[in-house]
């Protein structure tokens, strides 16, 4: 997989989980801190697009689709500490034209995320 030159300043690695789902890590890095002990919101804004997008990315398969954002809405929901976070999303609509992915990012328990996003898509195919 191609990583974009956003995905490498926010250090991301992309990989799978237990049952074979894209999963993103993020390692803690001082360039990543907003105000002082915290992740920055943009940080962690920026690693659930990126978790949703290489889900959906997934779910498309080898199938050649431009795929542009329309809507992005995070919640985020307590504080990202210095610590490795995680992020995986979960397409929730996959149609001819338009798709629906949530994601969630979380550090030490995946049941108590950090922030969840909802994001829409066109699908260019």
């Amino acid at each position: 997989m191609t990583v974009s030159p956003y995905a490498e300043l926010l250090g991301l690695t992309f990989g799978t989980d237990d049952r074979g789902h894209p999963l993103v890590t993020m390692e803690f890095a001082h360039d990543l801190l907003g105000r002082p002990g915290f992740l920055h919101g943009g940080a962690i804004g920026g690693m659930l697009e990126m978790a949703a997008w290489a889900t959906l990315r997934a779910a498309l398969g080898e199938e050649q689709t431009v795929i542009k954002p329309i809507n992005v809405t995070i919640d985020y929901m307590r504080g990202g500490r210095e610590r490795t976070t995680f992020a995986a999303g979960e397409v929730t609509r996959l149609g001819g034209r338009i798709a629906n992915v949530t994601a969630i990012a979380w550090q030490d328990d995946r049941d108590r995320p950090i922030a969840g996003a909802r994001l829409n898509y066109l699908l260019k195919r």
